[in-house]
């Protein structure tokens, strides 16, 4: 294959092909899916330093592991969860290590409604609402809500049961609600 052609396999031919030992195999599909990858790092992660990581992590995790693929769902679902996981782990290690938050003394009001920044005084207003929520919570939120699978397909995706996602998402939208009170018209 020349460089710059496009790669017609499929992805689980890719995969199949990267286990065989094919030396760029894995790269094409990386390639493929990377603005998503890194778009699912950086809404599911905090920062985006954060989110690099963890995408670094996840990949190398998704080469090394390559093999134990089963074909029982789209690569992409495998890619998803392997890169959730990851972003979720880094979560927890930056727990444990002990930090000084910096205060934010330049925070201004929201925008007037006819300035054109408002939307993106409101962007950054949800996405800090929705860092205040546990990993879990975020991840399932994000999913449904921003990414917009179905309950069951989100469920999938982050390998758990259809039950805990509604109640992960109930549990966040709540706590959502309750951080954004303030953006409600009085």
């Amino acid at each position: 294959m020349t460089r710059g052609s496009v790669d017609a396999r499929s992805d689980e031919d890719l995969l199949r092909a990267h286990v065989a030992g094919e030396p760029d195999a894995f790269a094409t599909l990386i390639e493929r899916h990377h603005t998503y990858l890194w778009s699912l790092a950086c809404r599911t992660s905090n920062n985006p330093d954060d989110a690099a990581d963890a995408l670094q992590d996840a990949l190398l995790n998704a080469h090394r592991m390559a093999s134990r693929f089963r074909s029982d769902a789209k690569v992409t679902s495998w890619l998803h969860r392997i890169v959730v996981n990851a972003c979720l782990d880094r979560i927890r290690r930056n727990r444990v290590r002990r930090t000084v938050p910096i205060p934010e003394y330049d925070l201004l009001p929201l925008a007037d409604d006819h300035d054109q920044m408002a939307a993106v005084d409101l962007s950054i207003s949800i996405g800090r609402a929705l860092d205040t929520l546990p990993p879990d919570q975020r991840a399932a939120v994000i999913a449904v809500d921003v990414e917009g699978y179905s309950v069951s397909e989100a469920a999938e995706r982050l390998g758990v049961p259809i039950g805990t996602i509604k109640s992960r998402c109930s549990r966040g939208r709540l706590r959502l609600a309750q951080a954004l009170g303030h953006l409600r018209e009085c």
